[in-house]
């Protein structure tokens, strides 16, 4: 190759290199991925509440009677008395993507939904709006093709870039640009997605609609103790039927159960 040719190709190459470093630095992953389990709702009456997300929304029955599963992906309601609503918590709202957003928020609110924000489309993102269901938590209806079903968990928590640096640290996951325009952590087998907005005053998650999230880990009693050991509070493992479970709160004020022993049976529902 001539020296005039290379100088012409020099450019080229800087902004290759450039468009790969981008590239990188918005797709970063982890080794060591543990998959996402489970949502857990507290609910007054999580029969109803079972039976209204399985007729309303993309969920089937589960193999208890306190759950639905969506893809595969466990939401489980717990009874308790008057829980506080999801929105203004540190696990503000979860995102269901469905084929026509106005159509599926229209019917949910016929279904005893409140609408807290109509559809709107911002650029660059799917058009999506808000609802609150029956029984306290909030909804992100969103038209996003690329991931029907479950889709993402909203954290409100003061340092966002901080507490998703947690997650991906600790739960493994892929730190990429949605879309191109939002910072997450992304999980697959199930996908969804963890996005976090800054709020200085959102309460822990523990008590609220949405009481904590899920992750599977092949060792309970060592990843309890492993955040325990960096000054995290912790709930000491303990046996649930078939399962050994523990628990954790993140930085942010997010309740975090860990599960070890789930089968495929329980992923699968009916």
């Amino acid at each position: 190759m001539s020296r005039q040719s290379e100088d012409r190709m020099r450019p080229h190459l800087f902004a290759s290199t450039l468009l790969l470093a981008a590239f990188a630095a918005a797709h970063v992953l982890r080794a060591e991925t543990f998959p996402y389990d489970h949502m857990h709702f507290d609910a007054t009456d999580p029969a109803a509440a079972v039976a209204w997300y399985a007729k309303y929304l993309p969920a089937r029955l589960g193999s208890l009677p306190d759950r639905v599963v969506v893809g595969r992906t466990i939401f489980a309601f717990a009874k308790v008395d008057n829980p506080l609503p999801s929105a203004g918590s540190a696990i503000d709202h979860i995102g269901i993507s469905v084929p026509n957003v106005d159509a599926k928020m229209k019917e949910l609110e016929t279904a005893g939904a409140k609408v807290t924000m109509a559809a709107r489309t911002v650029a660059g993102l799917p058009k999506a709006g808000f609802v609150q269901d029956p029984f306290g938590i909030t909804i992100e209806l969103l038209q996003d093709p690329e991931t029907l079903g479950f889709h993402h968990v909203h954290l409100r928590v003061p340092d966002p870039a901080a507490e998703l640096q947690w997650f991906f640290e600790n739960y493994g996951g892929e730190r990429i640009k949605w879309k191109g325009h939002v910072d997450a952590v992304k999980y697959t087998n199930p996908t969804v997605l963890l996005l976090a907005d800054k709020s200085d005053d959102a309460a822990p998650s523990q008590g609220h609609a949405i009481d904590h999230l899920g992750w599977a880990v092949p060792n309970v009693d060592a990843k309890v103790s492993e955040l325990g050991s960096k000054g995290l509070k912790t709930e000491a493992p303990r046996g649930v039927r078939n399962l050994r479970v523990g628990f954790v709160f993140a930085p942010g004020g997010v309740r975090i159960e860990m599960v070890q022993g789930r089968t495929e049976e329980e992923l699968v529902g009916h």
